[in-house]
């Protein structure tokens, strides 16, 4: 049974006690009180600020389990505070299983703060969570997969499609560490967990991939220097950071140029360019995106 007034109190809780810094919006000189207006968790959460509202007075519908993930995603929950949200709500709190789709707070607040950076949250199997729109512009939509196909390693060994925008030269490396980070992934989590399914999946499907596998394959550096040939600004050098969350089942990935070069300069006009819709939205020099490991 859920709890609608104490739902309603926990999420109006919630929304007090996070600041407009938290989430990466400015506080504006109007503000005379502390915590998120109504509307502003609405969107962060991509609802009408309608519904929202009516959660918090409490008089509105029944939130599904897909809407308490989304409310928990926009206002920063940690994993307690979000089976708590579950069950105010009348739900079963989720399991927790290593997937890392729920992005930890901590790394929210940062990918936060890079809103005018090329950044992206991306779990242990390669799955993209969650892109600034400067990554979108640069990268394409990472999120817009299903299925098995929401991993990029996935991708690589059973769409053809995937490799055309690399370099030749560089499959084989790449295929490599893609191996190394799933091989890396399956030792952690165990028979039990996505990257368990993945890589009896691509055992099945993939020569390559089998072949790699039997090798146990460890993983070494991953980002570095890549560069990018973009439709609107051109040939971009990037450097390649990442963060690993301490748990290890998500990674925040940074992308910088070096100041006064014009890959910096073209670095900065991709926060004015609209969204690519295409999900293959920029070239390596010679090839294609940069699948993220």
């Amino acid at each position: 049974m859920s709890d609608r007034a104490a739902l309603a109190a926990f999420l109006r809780a919630r929304r007090e006690a996070l600041q407009p810094e938290d989430v990466g919006l400015p506080r504006g000189r109007r503000r005379r009180t502390g915590g998120l207006r109504r509307e502003e968790v609405a969107a962060l959460c991509a609802m009408s600020a309608d519904y929202y509202a009516r959660l918090e007075q409490p008089r509105g519908p029944h939130p599904s389990e897909q809407m308490l993930a989304v409310l928990a995603r926009g206002l920063r929950l940690s994993l307690e505070e979000r089976d708590l949200l579950f069950r105010l709500a009348g739900h079963a709190s989720p399991r927790r299983v290593r997937r890392g789709d729920h992005i930890n707070p901590g790394m929210m607040r940062i990918l936060d703060r890079l809103q005018d950076t090329p950044a992206q949250v991306v779990n242990q199997v390669g799955e993209t969570l969650r892109q600034t729109h400067p990554a979108v512009a640069l990268l394409g939509d990472g999120t817009a997969y299903t299925g098995l196909a929401r991993s990029a390693h996935y991708r690589w060994f059973t769409d053809p499609a995937a490799r055309l925008p690399h370099p030749e030269s560089d499959h084989a490396e790449h295929s490599r560490l893609l191996v190394a980070d799933l091989h890396g992934a399956r030792t952690r989590d165990g028979d039990d967990s996505r990257a368990a399914e993945l890589v009896d999946a691509l055992n099945r499907r993939s020569a390559e991939f089998a072949r790699i596998w039997r090798e146990r394959p460890v993983l070494g550096p991953q980002c570095g220097v890549k560069r990018f040939r973009h439709p609107a600004v051109g040939t971009l050098e990037l450097h390649c950071q990442t963060l690993v969350d301490p748990d290890q089942s998500q990674r925040l990935v940074v992308y910088t140029a070096t100041p006064g070069t014009e890959s910096h300069t073209a670095l900065r006009l991709l926060s004015l360019l609209p969204a690519r819709d295409d999900r293959t939205a920029c070239h390596t020099e010679g090839a294609g995106p940069v699948i993220d490991v």
